[in-house]
């Protein structure tokens, strides 16, 4: 096959479409509520914070909304993404499984935050907004954000959690050259941050409190939008690319999954695999299974409750019904540190309750020898949030070796490690330990849980 048609083999393969699945759910989603009347907010109320397109598609109910030219325009300088089957790793195992995964560490950053990332910015600059305002965890959605607002020239302050701000300097360096202002968060810079710092001077800081700064910045600047890599609808909305061309790259390979994994924080690359393959087990019948990997430290779907709960820990973000562990939670510093959040994404929420997923949880050194394992048999360092997933899916392949049955096992790396190599120098080290967060603490958390009028 010539070069020429490589790539249009390619570029037929990238969607031009997102995939909706509020389509096909048995029944509607919860709406986000008012925090003061418990009443459903509507796009007035999210309007300080997110320009209007993404607003209506975070309401939408259509299955399928186009992408626009520009976005699909950076979108074909990177994908599609590689689907690999594992060979090597099927060997190493002695397992009549097939295993594929998608890699999405493909992309400029190295991960799939891209990919919402790319979207966000192009509707922002729609609106002629000049000035973002995020939150990360480990790096990738930072990283992410920052290449998308230098596309489409918008400024950009990142509220990194100042466990991975001190853990992954590389992470912050990206974002710098890219252009972006990145801080440590908790900071002096907000209402917020100083609150947590009065209470906990030496914070580590979270997910959830970097939230809470972001927010409150957007929201008393008329400049500036706020810009979210995961939980919400619109957000996951972004990610079907990667289900997609998943399902066709299946089809090539003549194989379907029996089984789909992800890892999950806030759900964002576990949704954007598993839905568009969801869609054939809610509309059509289908006996895919689907696994959601978290780590045993942040246990949100295997040890939280379904309730309304704030998406920030300070509290000043509507509240949506979902798996949380409290908004009060605070995480310890594990190295998977996009993972290190309270609460999971509605949609990702509503589908486990209703028994579409199931949930696993992992300790520390487990997923660090699933990845080294990985790493070892196919050559390509995992971040340490994928890992969760090799983890899961090296399970499913011894246990179907034990079980003398095939399985075809899918799973999405959704980015690289090369700027996670520390922690693996940690792990070698026999340095890093295992922390499986105590059942009374989440009780404890869950204790602030918000109570609106009329919510169940």
């Amino acid at each position: 096959m010539s070069d020429q048609n490589q790539y249009l083999l390619q570029e037929s393969q990238v969607p031009t479409r997102w995939y909706n699945i509020a389509a096909d759910l048995q029944s509607p989603p919860f709406p986000p509520l008012h925090p003061a009347t418990g009443m459903p907010i509507g796009p007035d109320d999210l309007a300080p914070l997110f320009p209007m397109a993404v607003i209506q598609q975070e309401v939408s109910a259509e299955r399928w909304i186009d992408i626009p030219q520009p976005i699909l325009d950076i979108y074909r300088t990177y994908r599609a993404t590689p689907l690999i089957r594992a060979h090597r790793l099927e060997r190493a195992l002695g397992t009549p499984a097939h295993i594929y995964y998608k890699y999405e560490g493909a992309s400029p950053i190295g991960s799939h935050k891209i990919n919402t990332a790319v979207a966000q910015a192009f509707y922002n600059r729609e609106e002629g907004v000049k000035r973002i305002t995020t939150e990360t965890g480990a790096g990738q959605w930072g990283s992410a954000l920052a290449y998308a607002c230098r596309m489409f020239d918008i400024d950009l302050k990142v509220y990194m959690v100042r466990v991975s701000y001190e853990q992954k300097p590389y992470r912050k360096a990206l974002m710098h050259l890219y252009g972006a202002n990145v801080v440590p968060s908790p900071t002096t810079d907000t209402n917020a941050g100083r609150s947590v710092l009065a209470e906990t001077p030496n914070s580590s800081g979270s997910l959830g409190i970097a939230i809470s700064e972001a927010v409150e910045d957007a929201a008393t600047r008329a400049d500036t939008k706020y810009s979210l890599g995961s939980v919400l609808n619109h957000v996951l909305l972004h990610q079907t690319v990667i289900g997609q061309e998943a399902m066709l790259q299946m089809e090539m390979a003549g194989e379907e999954p029996d089984v789909v994994i992800g890892c999950v924080g806030g759900g964002s690359n576990f949704g954007g695999l598993a839905f568009p393959f969801m869609r054939r087990r809610l509309a059509e019948g289908a006996t895919t299974r689907f696994v959601a990997a978290e780590p045993g430290a942040c246990p949100t779907l295997t040890k939280g409750i379904y309730a309304y709960d704030f998406g920030d820990t300070v509290g000043l973000t509507p509240l949506v019904k979902m798996d949380t562990l409290g908004h009060s939670f605070m995480p310890p510093a594990i190295h998977a540190g996009g993972l290190r959040y309270h609460g999971m994404a509605p949609l990702i929420s509503q589908l486990h309750r209703e028994g579409h997923i199931e949930a696993v949880a992992h300790l520390q050194t487990s997923v660090f020898d699933a990845a080294v394992q990985f790493a070892r048999a196919e050559g390509i360092v995992p971040a340490p949030e994928s890992s969760h997933a090799i983890r899961s899916a090296i399970d499913e392949a011894l246990d179907a070796k034990t079980r003398g049955e095939e399985r075809v096992i899918l799973f999405n790396l959704s980015g690289h490690g090369f700027l996670d190599l520390g922690a693996y120098e940690q792990y070698f080290g026999g340095e890093l330990e295992d922390y499986e967060y105590p059942g009374e603490l989440v009780e404890e958390a869950l204790k602030a849980l918000p109570r609106p009028a009329g919510a169940s």
